[in-house]
């Protein structure tokens, strides 16, 4: 919910409570599906995939971006 409030508040602009449910919901659906695809391709456990999944997103972004963005 604190992405949603600091999204809007850089846009100055306000959704309504739906509006954040179905953005929450969307996202949280599409982290369960990666995570349990990352699962049972390394045949692993979803809190193991999901640490993987996060460990590669922050060294991608190091790479991309460099260590002081």
């Amino acid at each position: 919910m604190s992405y949603f409030e600091w999204v809007q508040d850089l846009q100055a602009y306000s959704w309504t409570e739906d509006e954040v449910n179905d953005r929450l919901r969307m996202m949280m659906e599409r982290s369960y599906v990666e995570v349990l695809g990352l699962a049972e391709e390394k045949k692993t456990r979803m809190r193991t995939a999901a640490t993987m999944l996060g460990v590669s997103r922050v060294a991608e972004a190091h790479r991309t971006r460099g260590l002081y963005p």
